[in-house]
């Protein structure tokens, strides 16, 4: 993209997170630009604009981009223009698809485009399938099934499996071209996108999760989220069954787009999309069988930024990389975390309801919280775990999340949204992790040295804090409140033993890193 000589301080414009890169997504419903930043293997959303320009919507009769489709389309890509110039973003990925590629007047309007100074790709049905393949593997790692995305279009499916995908294949089934499946009756409809699917010839895995992919699809998870109440927001990661799946498809079938309009979280766009995607999707349920159903944010260009990465970026955990990159903003940063989660386990040790993973996320987000004004922490925090969009994460380790934040605010009394999510004895176990957390950051105020010299673990029924002698008068009152708060949830009794330097030594503590979690 061509960028001004200018001048400028960006410091700041997205409260701490720098603009990274920018993906531009010429669709055929709308022209959207994504500016990105944190850690790329689970960026975050720092600008997201689009413009509903729907230049497929004439490609049917006309086989043209429509004219005051390509004036809109071309107004809003001047303005992303302009903004990408003055945040300073020169790492800009610009992408067109189904539409552009078949229009006859197609190779036009990209000539309009890239005169604005975007480097436009258009890429192919099977592209956009394998791009959107490798959004779902980023985000759900070990992921296997089949993906559909579902764009204004086109839809694409494709397998994965083993960290890799299928032959893909691209239909002409986008929301924009549903209606001709329609005709006059809603009733043939199932039945004419089952042979038009069938016709493909695309043989993809029968009874193995389907991920959906698009704006469309995340708007019948947001449907199904409301009807239910469902105590979680982002329908990124919404897993069902597929019976569930289907009752919900029955429903949205039969429903005019004025009802759903009516709900808050649906846009009028999505509103006017969602009955006949809705008989596709019933038309893939019955073409694939499939176990599950999972609904996916990232899509393409997600897939864009997970293909750009290295392989040793692609195999970090995306809710780790996520949550360190939030955290360290906030006073928090992952090897902090990672020595507090070190001290703790010996007293508090990870169970079979919990995992390494989501308990160093847990650490995380509550030693951030700390940074919160006192009366807002624990909802903010909270609404971190359960409403930010982290990836891979099931509804019960976001409950887990939220459990040892409050836990190390000393709220166990946890609100009813968090216990609708997950079991007791996970809760339990997040609750100690948090009042383990809350100990180890009491004791020494955070500092390293606080946990190079002390040490706690369970010894004979008894919750036992070991302090070094020379730094014996860290125990104060409100540690001894603290280790009260963790023998009880724990039930146990608990004592402190100070340790003098020589025996310290002589059993093997080293004074620097006595727990080896390194620098």
């Amino acid at each position: 993209m061509a960028s001004r000589s200018r001048s400028f301080d960006r410091a700041g414009s997205f409260s701490g997170h720098k603009a990274e890169r920018a993906i531009i997504d010429i669709g055929s419903n709308t022209v959207r630009m994504v500016v990105y930043g944190g850690a790329m293997r689970a960026p975050t959303i720092l600008l997201n604009e689009k413009v509903a320009a729907r230049l497929g919507r004439e490609i049917t009769e006309t086989g043209r981009l429509a004219d005051d489709s390509v004036e809109l389309a071309m107004r809003g890509l001047r303005r992303f223009v302009l903004l990408l110039e003055d945040l300073g973003v020169s790492e800009v990925h610009t992408v067109a698809t189904a539409a552009s590629r078949e229009a006859t007047n197609g190779p036009e309007f990209i000539a309009a485009v890239e005169d604005l100074g975007l480097a436009p790709r258009v890429i192919s049905g099977e592209e956009e399938a394998r791009l959107s393949a490798h959004a779902v593997l980023g985000a759900f790692p070990g992921a296997e099934g089949v993906v559909a995305d579902l764009g204004g279009g086109s839809l694409e499916l494709v397998e994965i499996a083993n960290e890799d995908t299928g032959p893909p294949v691209s239909l002409p089934l986008g929301t924009l071209r549903l209606a001709e499946y329609r005709a006059k009756a809603r009733s043939t409809m199932r039945e004419r996108l089952e042979k038009k699917i069938a016709s493909s010839g695309w043989g993809g895995a029968r009874g193995k999760p389907l991920y959906l992919v698009g704006g469309t699809w995340r708007a019948m998870a947001v449907y199904s989220m409301e009807a239910r109440k469902f105590p979680l927001t982002d329908p990124h990661g919404l897993s069902l069954d597929a019976e569930a799946v289907g009752k919900i498809a029955r429903r949205l079938a039969q429903s005019r787009p004025d009802d759903l309009q009516a709900i808050e979280r649906i846009s009028t766009m999505r509103s006017q999309t969602m009955p006949d995607a809705a008989v596709l999707l019933q038309a893939l349920l019955k073409q694939l069988e499939p176990s599950r159903v999972v609904f996916s944010s990232w899509g393409l260009r997600e897939g864009l930024i997970y293909d750009g990465l290295a392989p040793h970026a692609k195999s970090q955990d995306p809710l780790l990389a996520g949550v360190s990159h939030f955290a360290e903003q906030r006073g928090a940063p992952p090897m902090l975390a990672t020595r507090i989660a070190g001290w703790t386990v010996n007293a508090v040790p990870t169970g079979a309801k919990g995992s390494e993973r989501v308990r160093l996320a847990a650490t995380m987000l509550a030693l951030a919280s700390m940074q919160i004004e006192p009366n807002l922490r624990l909802h903010q925090a909270v609404d971190w775990a359960l409403h930010k969009r982290w990836m891979a994460i099931s509804p019960r380790g976001r409950a887990m999340l939220a459990a040892t934040i409050a836990g190390n605010g000393n709220h166990p009394e946890l609100p009813k949204a968090v216990r609708k999510l997950a079991d007791e004895e996970s809760l339990e176990e997040a609750i100690r992790w948090g009042l383990a957390i809350r100990l180890a950051r009491r004791i020494g105020a955070r500092s390293r040295r606080s946990l190079q010299v002390s040490r706690i673990g369970m010894e004979d029924g008894t919750l036992m804090l070991d302090l070094l002698e020379s730094h014996a008068d860290l125990f104060g009152v409100p540690n001894e409140k603290d280790m009260k708060l963790l023998a009880d949830r724990l039930g146990s009794d608990f004592d402190l033993r100070i340790v003098p330097d020589e025996e310290w030594h002589r059993n093997g503590g080293e004074e620097d890193d006595p727990f080896g979690l390194g620098n």
